[in-house]
């Protein structure tokens, strides 16, 4: 399932979001002062629970920014812990 979703980056809100079943879950972030990005919030609607869906937005966030050549501060827990299980995992 998690293949099908289409994560969007929203420029203007600052968040990667992706709607399933007419629910928003998004990923947040702030752009710093020094070009970096503040990876701050990551939601997940209950009703979207347990489907990997954060996984999907935190992978495309993580893609954006290596994209544009950006560093990541990972201030949001769950971005936090995926970027360590990520760098095990390698």
């Amino acid at each position: 399932m998690n293949q099908e979703l289409q994560v969007s980056h929203n420029l203007q809100q600052q968040s990667f979001e992706v709607l399933v079943d007419g629910h928003r879950a998004h990923l947040d972030y702030k752009r710093l002062p020094d070009g970096r990005l503040d990876y701050c919030h990551t939601f997940v609607p209950d009703q979207l629970r347990g489907r990997g869906i954060a996984a999907v937005l935190t992978r495309a966030a993580l893609d954006y920014a290596s994209a544009e050549g950006l560093e990541v501060v990972p201030s949001c827990s769950y971005v936090e812990v995926f970027i360590r299980r990520q760098q095990q995992g390698s």
